[in-house]
């Protein structure tokens, strides 16, 4: 999948493509024309970049309920003849997800769009879960005989069957077919199961990697035969580490994790910092300002870890360094540091911002530092991050770390946020909008009537809307 294009945060486009809270507030007084294409302009090309993280469907299904939309497009879109051709999961998933929450509001035309992809659509898999929160048991049993049938009956595809049910995100369609009394759909969707239940029992029985008795040095081996074939395993080679590695090896991984491959490296490294030896710190400088920077990336991760005082004051005397030694050093402060490192941590925000953007990886724990630090001078980048930024996760912690550090959020950002894609966000704004806006009183109580919304949400909503609480 291609990174998607993100509009301006200006515009009505770029502010729906982000989940903000904005972006509804603009739709809803824009020209409906206009506001359902920018609408359904997302939902068709899926504006997130990690979709398994971000929240986009209950943010747009609202939207259409709200604008009364039609779902034409949507149809269209599900049923065009790239779906056999390109059968990737991004470009039906977001849709399907926003059929399932318009079905929860009680769109029987969505429904049925639901019902129609998972008997013919590609990604079929993703329509039956998304029924399986919400259709009734007969509307699930009248789909068995044609997914079924997307199986062939040989055993390439039985294998394929036992897979799908083994595999299946939710499992109830398929415990309401193992109850069908014919033998084409009940008896083969239980041979299924007890044939996933089978390989997943050998799987178990058959586990690949170290085992018990391994040396340090075939630990090394494993984790360097990894890397050559483009899979890093630093993380369960340090775990394998402690359990076959004694007192007696400790020259042994030190040597290897100053002079090893660059697998036995990042993994002697990971197993000093997860153990606290005295000498990792050390090592984790020479790496870093090694040639390898295979080795200086998992110098630098293994030292983000640390929680020792020792790596503290480490970090506040490499914060200053211009590389990624000194990018680590500037987030385990905002992770780990006093009041005393405010002013490192907030150069490191600033040049994250400058240097990389307000999309950088690194912003997330800086971010959260300023906050947790209660940086009140950060304010203003915060707010930069929170408008540009095409992550919806991140903006969501801009908007925490505002909470704590801009006396204006209240009255600003927070109200917005009560419309906000994620719900840690609404949950944010719940706690913190100034209820003299009639907006956020009607809001919260449409929050707290709303059966789609989280709990947490709902909670933060009734703290302040509930029968002890002064709106």
């Amino acid at each position: 999948m291609f990174d998607p294009v993100i509009a301006p945060s200006g515009t009505l486009l770029g502010l729906l493509q982000r989940g903000r809270g904005d972006g509804t507030l603009h739709a809803l007084t824009a020209p409906r024309s206009e506001a359902l294409t920018a609408l359904a302009h997302c939902v068709l090309n899926d504006p997130r970049h990690d979709w398994q993280v971000e929240n986009r469907s209950l943010y747009y299904a609202r939207l259409y309920l709200d604008l009364h939309g039609g779902l034409g497009e949507i149809e269209r879109h599900l049923f065009d003849a790239e779906d056999v051709l390109d059968t990737d999961d991004s470009r039906t998933g977001l849709a399907l997800a926003v059929l399932g929450h318009l079905a929860s509001y009680g769109r029987q035309e969505a429904l049925e769009l639901l019902r129609r992809y998972a008997a013919f659509g590609s990604n079929w898999a993703w329509a039956l879960d998304e029924l399986a929160l919400r259709d009734t048991d007969a509307g699930l049993r009248a789909l068995a005989a044609p997914v079924l049938a997307r199986f062939a009956p040989d055993a390439e595809g039985e294998a394929d069957l036992a897979a799908a049910v083994r595999d299946a995100y939710e499992p109830r369609p398929w415990r309401l077919w193992e109850e069908d009394p014919r033998a084409d759909i009940g008896a083969r969707v239980r041979a299924a199961r007890e044939q996933g239940s089978f390989d997943r029992w050998q799987r178990q029985m058959r586990p690949s990697g170290p085992r018990p008795g391994w040396s340090v040095q075939a630990v090394f081996d494993w984790a360097q035969e990894g890397l050559e074939r483009g899979t890093v395993l630093y993380v369960p080679a340090a775990r394998c580490l402690t359990a076959v590695a004694g007192p007696e090896d400790r020259a042994e991984i030190l040597e290897a994790a100053r002079n090893g491959s660059d697998g036995a490296r990042g993994t002697a490294l990971r197993y000093l910092a997860d153990t606290h030896d005295p000498a990792v710190l050390d090592l984790i400088e020479y790496a870093a300002e090694g040639p390898s920077h295979v080795v200086a990336d998992a110098a630098t991760d293994a030292f983000e870890r640390m929680r020792s005082v020792a790596a503290v004051e480490r970090a506040r005397r490499w914060a200053c360094r211009p590389d990624g030694l000194g990018a680590a050093a500037g987030r385990v402060l905002a992770c780990r540091g006093g009041a005393q490192d405010s002013k490192p941590v907030l150069a490191a925000l600033r040049e994250a911002v400058r240097g990389e953007g307000p999309d950088a990886p690194t912003l997330w724990t800086l971010v959260d530092g300023a906050g947790r630090l209660g940086i009140a001078c950060a304010a203003p980048v915060l707010r930069h991050v929170y408008r540009e930024t095409a992550s919806s996760h991140l903006r969501g912690r801009a908007a925490r770390a505002l909470a704590a550090t801009d006396p204006s959020f209240a009255s600003g950002f927070a109200v917005e946020c009560l419309w906000d894609c994620e719900e840690s966000t609404r949950e944010v704004a719940a706690r913190h909008a100034e209820t003299g806006d009639a907006r956020v009183v009607n809001r919260l109580r449409r929050l707290a009537a709303d059966p789609a919304e989280e709990d947490d949400v709902q909670t933060a909503v009734r703290s302040r809307i509930g029968p002890d609480a002064a709106v």
